[in-house]
């Protein structure tokens, strides 16, 4: 069981990874385009939280199956795993559906456009480095392998 969740983690991040790019590059075009806001740019916007959800309740369960958490926080791997990579990617997720969220109490569409543009942006950032910090702390992980 834990192999197979931890595959599935692993290889849905890229389902999160390349949504969110389409989104953040979709609301900047829209932003700095002065372009409508479309039924196609929210149901891009659903997809991407909904896909970047799925990817945290994985992630919880993994939480409390793998070995890795149960490491010392002393470990580099484990303080990675117990602390740091759990906490960037929960803020990673509440600001992609805090900005899911405000965009639609947003009546003009530049301003959907931007708030997704910023929200989701600043998502994508903290997952990079989060991503990025645990190839530098884990052996054996590289950034576009899946493990």
């Amino acid at each position: 069981m834990y192999n197979i969740l931890k595959s599935a983690h692993s290889g849905w991040r890229y389902i999160v990874l390349i949504l969110l790019v389409i989104a953040v590059i979709n609301a900047l075009s829209g932003w700095f385009g002065n372009k409508t806001y479309t039924e196609g740019n929210r149901k891009l916007n659903v997809f991407t939280l909904i896909s970047a959800h799925i990817q945290l309740l994985i992630g919880l369960v993994l939480y409390f199956l793998s070995p890795l958490t149960k490491l010392p926080m002393s470990d580099a791997i484990g303080r990675y795993f117990k602390a740091e990579h759990t906490s960037m990617m929960i803020i990673a997720i509440i600001l992609i559906t805090v900005g899911n969220a405000k965009s639609k109490k947003v009546a003009d569409a530049v301003a959907k456009h931007r708030t997704i543009a910023v929200f989701f942006s600043l998502a994508l950032i903290l997952i990079i480095v989060a991503i990025t910090l645990m190839v530098k702390e884990v052996p054996g992980r590289s950034f576009f392998g899946v493990s």
